[in-house]
């Protein structure tokens, strides 16, 4: 069963009212139920938060999202630099902005990866709430693979790594030369010091030099950088660098060999999409995920969450798809590019001078 609940205040306005009707009712109309705020296993929560004073809510289930709502009329140049700080401070996955300071008025989207766009309709067209509903269906539809099972197994020949780690630091070190920041934009100039502490301990971002990259050791088994780690430093087994064993489908969760004497750090959210990659594509010797952009380049058509198996598998369609496999650019829309390779010095051999740090948006 497909649910959605509401939280919040959305009778504040005439206006923020109307649009809380009008989206619960295109919700209902494309299959969704409408449950209470208790319900545990909630797919979507839609927090109408107040600008002034943006409360979050609390997830019970590791397979809510959260898209925040926040009406404003008061005006401004940047509509990004207004309403990303109120997306952190509600712990949205996704914003709905309604910008009220003008007539007419305008609808954005706000993510953490994804920038700010705006609606082509606007609310008195009768497609209105369609094109929004399109916008957040990924959320609704979205299976997330963020769990992990650490298994402590690894042998301990592998303890300090081999050859195939040493070139995973090599390249957590052009990485970082590369000076690409978390998002396509400057995020470090939309917030306080005190809200990028927050997003950082969040998300897990450790350090401007994001993304992750990993290479394969045998069959669909692969090294990979961890999550929330500075990846011009990959130093330690087990908490930089992870060996990826393989995906549980009946828990959601990446099963990771791990030294037994190492307090192991999380997986990257991006590793189910490596997974999958490689159990397609045995040639793929490795892989690079960045937020940044290439010219002429295929790409994925709906902006899926980060580390859920949808995006995964609309990555690995491009992949399919691409003249060379093991050599394929793939633009994952309004989020960034996901670049396989024979080795880790081949791909960076083949981007070099390519890379454009802004992503576009659509």
């Amino acid at each position: 069963m497909q649910t959605f609940t509401m939280i919040g205040n959305s009778k504040k306005t005439l206006t923020l009212d109307r649009f809380a009707t009008g989206l619960k009712r295109i919700m209902q109309t494309n299959g969704y139920n409408f449950v209470e705020e208790s319900y545990p296993d909630v797919q979507l929560v839609f927090n109408f938060v107040d600008p002034a004073d943006p409360q979050y809510f609390r997830r019970k289930g590791k397979g809510t999202f959260v898209l925040s709502i926040v009406e404003n009329n008061q005006p401004t140049q940047h509509i990004l630099q207004k309403a990303y700080p109120l997306l952190i401070r509600s712990l949205g996955n996704m914003m709905i902005y309604l910008d009220r300071s003008s007539v007419p008025h305008q609808t954005y989207f706000v993510t953490l990866e994804q920038g700010c766009y705006s609606t082509k309709h606007k609310e008195a067209s009768p497609d209105y709430f369609q094109e929004v509903f399109n916008r957040i269906r990924p959320l609704a539809t979205s299976q997330l693979v963020i769990d992990n099972i650490f298994i402590p197994d690894l042998p301990q020949d592998l303890w300090q790594g081999d050859e195939i780690t040493s070139s995973l630091r090599k390249a957590g070190q052009k990485l970082d030369q590369l000076n690409l920041l978390p998002t396509p934009f400057p995020i470090d100039q939309l917030l306080s010091p005190k809200e990028l502490r927050h997003i950082q301990r969040l998300y897990g971002i450790g350090g401007l030099s994001y993304g992750n990259l990993s290479a394969r050791k045998q069959k669909n088994e692969f090294w990979m950088s961890a999550s929330g780690v500075n990846k011009a430093s990959l130093t330690e087994i087990g908490r930089d660098i992870l060996y990826i064993k393989s995906f549980n489908d009946k828990d959601l969760s990446m099963e990771i060999s791990v030294p037994p004497h190492v307090t192991p750090r999380r997986a990257s959210v991006d590793a189910i999409e490596h997974w999958m990659i490689y159990t397609e594509h045995p040639e793929v010797g490795a892989i690079v995920h960045i937020h940044a952009w290439m010219e002429d380049i295929p790409s994925t058509e709906i902006n899926y969450p980060c580390g859920t198996i949808q995006l995964a598998e609309a990555v690995a369609e491009q992949i399919r798809q691409a003249e060379d496999p093991t050599r394929a650019v793939v633009g994952l829309k309004n989020h960034g590019l996901t670049i396989t390779g024979k080795s880790l010095e081949d791909i960076f051999e083949r981007i070099e001078g390519r890379i454009l740090p802004q992503v576009p948006m659509s």
